[in-house]
This record gives C-alpha cells, sequence and structure tokens, in this order.
C-alpha cells in the first residue's frame, strides 16, 4: 500500500504533496486508504477508542436529550449521524428511544452518512433489523434518498478531528506550508515552500492565532466546507458535534508549538504522521474557536458549547448509576458503573471532548432540559 502512495506522489508536480492531500490518500483513497480498509478500527483490537465504546450508556444518555429537543421543537423524530463508525452509538440510542417510546408513536428514522465501507458492514450486522435505520456513503447519497432538506438532530463524534488539513509553519515574518515528499530510497520525508495557498493564507488571517517564530498549525479547510453543506441541508434541526480541539488561548502555549497532527497505531501515540503510512488513523484538533465562528456564519446559532463530561452530567448520567455492590466486575452493573465513573471524571477521555450545540431555525432552546432542571432532584 505504501509503494502506491510513493508512486502518486512521484507524479505530482515537484514530487511532494500537501498533509491535506497526503490524508486524503493516507485515510480515504478507495485503494488504499486507512478507512477503506476491512480491518478492526475501533477498540481492543483496532488502533484507538471513541466514547461510545466505553459503554452503551452514552448513546442512551444522548437518547433522552434528543427526545427532549424534537419534543419541545415539534421536530421529526429523525437523526442524522456523520461517521458512525462501528454502530454502538446508533444502536444505543435506538434502543434507549424504543425504551421511552413503546407506543410507536414517535417512530425514530437514524440514518447514518459513512464513508468507510467496513464500517458499513459493522453498522448493517449492529443495526439491519433496527425498523428506521438507514446508511448512506455520502451526503449526496442520502440527499438523493430522503430529500434535500433535513428537519431533525445532526450529530458526529470525533468526525472533523479527522478531516485532512494542511500544516503551516511561521518563521520570522514568513508563512511556509509543510509538504510531503519522499527520499532517494523512498522514504516518506517533509520538505516546505513559501506559502502560496491563498485560501490557507486567508483562513488562518480570519480564523487562526497568532502564531509564535516556528510555531505549526493545521488548518482544516475541509471543516468550513462541512458546515457550508450541512447548513444548506439541514432547513430547521440541532446540530450536536463532539471533539477535542484547542482555543486561541491554547493555542498560543508553548507545548502547541509542533501543531497537533499525530497517528494511532495499535492504541500508540505516533508523532510522527509519516510511519506507518495507510496502516493507521491521523488526527489533528479543531480550532474551537474557528468552529463556533464558521457555524454562526453560515446560519447556525450557538446555544452551548461545554466539556463533554460536564455536559454527560447536567443530561442525568448519574441516575444510570446502579445501586447494590456487584462482586463480579465483569456483570454488566458493574461495566456499565465504571463506564459512568470514566465518562465524567475530570481525568478521563470526555475532560478532553467539547460538545458543541448549534440550532437552526429552532424557538425553544432555553427551555432544554439540561440548561432548566436538576436531573438528580427527587
Amino acid at each position: 500500500m505504501k509503494e502506491i502512495l510513493v508512486e502518486k506522489i512521484k507524479e505530482a508536480e515537484g514530487k511532494m504533496i500537501t498533509y491535506a492531500d497526503y490524508m486524503s490518500l493516507a485515510l480515504y483513497d478507495s485503494e488504499i486508504g486507512y478507512y477503506m480498509k476491512t480491518n478492526k478500527k475501533l477498540g481492543t483490537e483496532g488502533d484507538f477508542y471513541t466514547s461510545s465504546g466505553v459503554h452503551a450508556v452514552f448513546g442512551k444518555v444522548f437518547a433522552h436529550f434528543f427526545l427532549d429537543v424534537i419534543e419541545k421543537e415539534g421536530l421529526p423524530a429523525k437523526i442524522c449521524e456523520f461517521g458512525g463508525g462501528d454502530g454502538r452509538f446508533a444502536k444505543a440510542v435506538i434502543d434507549e428511544w424504543e425504551q421511552l417510546k413503546p407506543e410507536g408513536k414517535e417512530d425514530l428514522s437514524y440514518a447514518i452518512v459513512e464513508m468507510s465501507p467496513y464500517h458499513r458492514e459493522e453498522q448493517k450486522r449492529l443495526l439491519a433489523s433496527k425498523n428506521g435505520f438507514s446508511q448512506y456513503d455520502s451526503l449526496n447519497s442520502l440527499k438523493e434518498q430522503m430529500g434535500k432538506e433535513f428537519k431533525g438532530v445532526i450529530f458526529s463524534n470525533e468526525l472533523i478531528d479527522a478531516f485532512p488539513v494542511h500544516v503551516v509553519e511561521r518563521r520570522g515574518d514568513d508563512l511556509y506550508e509543510i509538504y510531503v515528499s519522499i527520499d532517494e530510497n523512498d522514504q516518506l520525508i517533509e520538505t516546505s515552500q513559501l506559502g502560496t495557498n491563498q485560501k490557507v493564507l486567508k483562513w488562518l488571517k480570519r480564523y487562526g492565532p497568532t502564531l509564535n517564530d516556528r510555531q505549526r498549525i493545521e488548518v482544516s479547510l475541509y471543516m468550513n466546507d462541512w458546515i457550508e453543506e450541512i447548513s444548506e441541508f439541514m432547513k430547521k434541526g440541532l446540530l450536536v458535534t463532539i471533539d477535542y480541539g484547542y482555543t486561541k488561548e491554547e493555542w498560543g502555549m508553548p507545548e502547541r508549538k509542533e501543531g497537533s497532527l499525530r497517528g494511532y497505531f495499535k492504541h500508540q501515540l505516533i508523532s510522527n504522521p509519516l510511519l506507518h503510512p495507510t496502516e493507521m488513523d491521523i488526527t489533528s484538533h479543531i480550532h474551537i474557536d474557528a468552529y463556533n465562528t464558521v457555524t454562526e456564519e453560515n446560519r447556525f446559532t450557538k446555544i452551548d458549547d461545554l466539556k463533554q463530561n460536564r455536559f454527560l452530567f447536567k443530561l442525568g448520567i448519574l441516575k444510570f448509576l446502579q445501586e447494590n455492590y456487584d462482586p463480579n466486575p465483569f456483570s454488566e452493573k458493574s461495566k456499565s458503573n465504571r463506564a459512568i465513573q470514566t465518562l465524567i471524571n475530570d481525568s478521563g477521555m470526555s475532560a478532553a471532548f467539547h460538545v458543541f450545540l448549534h440550532s437552526k431555525q429552532l424557538t425553544k432552546t432555553t427551555s432544554y432540559r439540561f440548561l432548566n432542571e436538576d436531573p438528580y432532584k427527587i
């Protein structure tokens, strides 16, 4: 697979490609892309974990939130998830929804947009028997089946951090773009040129932090494109995005000098994104301030932006704790309780994630339960 990637670089002008093109090939190319291969990516046997893989309680809590929004706003019971992974989140939401609405008055329609053939197969295995479930390999495919205007909830978890990014470095008063090339032994190496991509330079000027000398930063033009596409698709509804990232202030900290581009290979963090090409996940932290600004520029209204552990706490995740001591650490009760502790711990994985809530044409946002009610009040 690496050989194919090397040949593509050799065919490029100057025998070099941008990091965005490198990530597009290494992650999403139909022939060699990491996400397109039929190997395990999530969980113990894969390369990384997500919150939805910790336990079904994660999706169950969100099911209550989605239902509250849909009922208060009078929205159709429709959820569209982008990048659904192995389908565990969707299954947990649908299972909990069926418990909350057993009379079937609000049958849920749950669509997943997933470009990975392997993940689509995993989703089918979990969800094929569920009424209202459908999946698509692209937003365009979804539009062909469901129409070009959507009303409901759009959800994503760790989607934007995997978008291809350009890499830029400040050197004195100049900005250089970092490219991927090859050496005489066909090994992947970095090279650089004075930045000339006007889209990248304009993005940094409008949304990015002020870079220190010799500081690198990632620029995700794909993020802007995706938000614009979602805005065109959604006529009325709620956009829920979960991801990790940094604010402008945080990007300015000394420890951010090398940027955030990295890989995950067999649960090991790989600082060099050129290692294990096409065999590992590649990711970067999103620009939090930029995300909120771009969504508002695309006719969304910000409701909230808060850490995932705090959001789950406000949704009432502690109500899912099961009392009574269970001596079996592998019982479902013990697993669920441990998962809740992991998801709300300030030093756990949830503390690294933000939950972004943006509305479009909604009028009851100030009445949502998590903003007004104590979920633990008896």
